[in-house]
């Protein structure tokens, strides 16, 4: 009867602890935001003097002020994986203090992660060998200043002092920085897990700042600044073999932008959430761009197609707001023979947990 007592407390109480698990992006053991057991969001915040407080998660949700000037509201479940966040207090969105902070939709962002399913590691910390993540400062003929950009090489890097290795040269998305695949995206944790199970090469993951101005300062500060300085200062394969390049959202158009006519220097594309733009837009120069891709493309499949050894896009399903893009694309390479291989998440929308997946993805088809 003890016995049996003492394990029904024990439930409760394990139920009671996990109903109240801080999120892991919390700041100096704060206790809120609070991941529920169904996924749910619980966020508290005080602020006495307040009119009206919001979460603003994509959606609003309206906080419920108590006597004591303190406002809280649940959410509904949210997916797996990290999400950005603001507080909008009387109109005015500003950071939660109680958060972690990363550079998003131009500015800083409150994030919360929801954790995966026990059996879902893949972008977990793990006890495998790690990676290091190297900050880099480089000179850059096109902003004429110096720059940061962040290198990640494999555990084995130091280990063996004559092994070269391929480089992933992988891109941000508008609104975001060289921090987003190295923080938001996990990009380390994701190479670590997949190297220690054998499913992907171990290879140098280069995450830069693509925010200098436009396609064709892009295109010069990726191929006369970014890629020299990691194949000088780096033991990098200088081989397009040994290159790919990728970006998600406004970086998979940038990927398009430089990688599709240059398949003699990169055998290996990655475009996540993104696509040329279907209809018209004045986004820099955006439409011409697109246009004279387009008539590359049609002038040079054979050359695309002998060159390219993976040509990978993906959507997060019809939420994605580049589905349209996208799938408008795919049916012009489809019409002049471009090879090139889709995958659709079905869900998730344009976020971070999407393209997380298709890093996990994509780097195991790369350099094979």
């Amino acid at each position: 009867m003890k016995r049996q007592l003492f394990s029904s407390l024990f439930a409760m109480l394990s139920v009671v602890t996990f109903a109240q698990t801080p999120a892991t992006t919390n700041i100096n053991m704060a206790g809120y935001p609070r991941i529920m057991p169904d996924h749910s969001i619980q966020f508290s915040i005080k602020a006495p003097e307040a009119q009206k407080v919001q979460i603003d998660l994509g959606r609003k949700y309206d906080m419920i002020r108590s006597a004591d000037g303190v406002w809280s509201v649940t959410t509904e479940p949210q997916g797996s994986g990290i999400h950005y966040y603001s507080l909008v207090v009387d109109g005015l969105s500003v950071a939660d203090p109680s958060s972690e902070s990363f550079f998003g939709c131009s500015r800083m962002m409150s994030c919360v992660e929801v954790p995966y399913a026990n059996d879902d590691t893949r972008f977990e910390v793990r006890d495998v060998a790690h990676g290091s993540i190297r900050t880099v400062r480089y000179y850059s003929t096109v902003t004429r200043s110096f720059r940061l950009m962040y290198v990640y090489t494999p555990a084995e890097y130091d280990k063996n002092s004559t092994k070269k290795y391929p480089v992933l040269y992988i891109m941000h998305g508008g609104g975001e920085d060289a921090r987003g695949w190295v923080q938001q995206g996990r990009g380390d944790i994701i190479l670590d897990n997949l190297a220690a199970d054998k499913k992907a090469l171990p290879m140098i993951m280069v995450s830069f700042d693509a925010n200098v101005g436009g396609f064709d300062k892009v295109g010069t500060e990726i191929l006369q600044n970014v890629i020299p300085t990691v194949e000088k200062d780096f033991r990098a394969e200088a081989s397009a073999d040994s290159r790919a390049l990728a970006g998600l959202s406004m970086g998979g158009m940038y990927t398009l932008y430089v990688g599709v006519p240059h398949t003699d220097m990169f055998h290996y594309l990655g475009v996540f959430s993104s696509g040329w733009f279907a209809k018209s837009s004045p986004f820099m120069n955006a439409d011409k761009e697109r246009d004279a891709n387009y008539a590359y493309i049609d002038k040079n499949v054979s050359f695309i197609n002998q060159n390219l050894k993976q040509f990978y896009i993906t959507i997060g399903g019809k939420p994605d707001i580049a589905y349209e893009n996208c799938q408008v694309m795919m049916q012009h390479l489809r019409q002049v023979g471009v090879k090139f291989d889709y995958y659709d998440s079905r869900e998730g929308g344009h976020t971070w947990p999407v393209w997380r997946e298709d890093l996990y993805l994509f780097a195991q088809k790369l350099f094979r």
